[in-house]
């Protein structure tokens, strides 16, 4: 059994049968119809995956994980909030006339503040800090920004991510303000993976464990029975991940230099209406 099924599955059951309705509140997201989307959740929710065991991709349904990978390298690479320069039309509903989401994401990390070593943007410093003092407790991105909240398409879901060195091995925390379990869940934890992997070859250290905290992990009202058919299936093996080894510039990884292997998933047809 892959084990992000496994987590996957023991979340959405607690979420299920523990978790609490918000139908009386009055909630910002909508249906594509106008309807309230409400959610069932639970908070403070932590999960582990130890990259060193297997790579953490469901297969009680397809995550397109190129198509994740893709999203990633457009926030952490192009540091763009340009969604002409995604390959997916995932922002689509968050971006304005001209295609811009705003001073959101990769606009973010791509801001550059000045260091007693330079002028580094948030990812450029993470990399810095890898490389030359991986010691450092204080090695992070943030990408909640108060002061230009109005001027994004969407607050910042996935907002920070926290790297840590024990021996040679890099660990990580990404901490999620909000995740619906059902369309982005094993979407980010995918993305956040693969982040890790490549932030460790370019340092010279080995991926280790990827902690994701989440504040609020909900189900929507109309995803309930989708769901309970997901976890109602047998999970299967995990797949394994090849990485291109001979890439040691963050900036040169595309999604070729990455294959996954036996990645055998459910078929899964249904179309999962997405809340706005």
């Amino acid at each position: 059994m892959s084990k992000a099924d496994f987590i996957f599955i023991e979340n959405c059951k607690d979420i299920l049968e523990n978790g609490v309705w918000d139908t009386d509140l009055s909630v910002r997201p909508r249906w594509e119809d106008g309807t309230p989307a409400h959610t069932i959740k639970k908070f403070g929710v932590i999960n582990r995956y130890n990259l060193q065991e297997e790579f953490p991709i469901m297969t009680l349904r397809r995550t397109y994980w190129k198509s994740a990978l893709d999203e990633l390298l457009w926030i952490w690479q192009k540091k763009s909030n340009d969604i002409h320069e995604l390959s997916s039309q995932i922002w689509d509903s968050w971006a304005d006339e001209t295609g811009s989401i705003g001073k959101a994401y990769g606009y973010q990390l791509g801001v550059k503040h000045i260091y007693p070593e330079g002028e580094f943007d948030q990812v450029d410093r993470v990399i810095y800090e890898l490389k030359n003092n991986p010691a450092s407790r204080r090695i992070l991105t943030n990408i909640y920004n108060f002061q230009d909240l109005h001027e994004m398409g969407l607050y910042p879901c996935a907002y920070s991510m926290t790297f840590n060195v024990s021996g040679n091995v890099l660990n990580a925390i990404l901490n999620q303000r909000s995740q619906d379990m059902v369309t982005a869940s094993n979407w980010n934890v995918t993305q956040y993976s693969l982040l890790l992997i490549m932030m460790a070859q370019i340092a010279g250290l080995k991926a280790g464990e990827l902690v994701h905290v989440i504040a609020d992990a909900h189900i929507y009202d109309r995803h309930v029975s989708i769901v309970k058919e997901m976890i109602a299936k047998e999970p299967k093996a995990a797949p394994r991940l090849q990485v291109n080894g001979s890439v040691k510039d963050f900036y040169v990884f595309t999604k070729e230099h990455f294959k996954l292997e036996d990645y055998l998933y459910h078929d899964f047809d249904e179309k999962i209406p997405v809340a706005i």
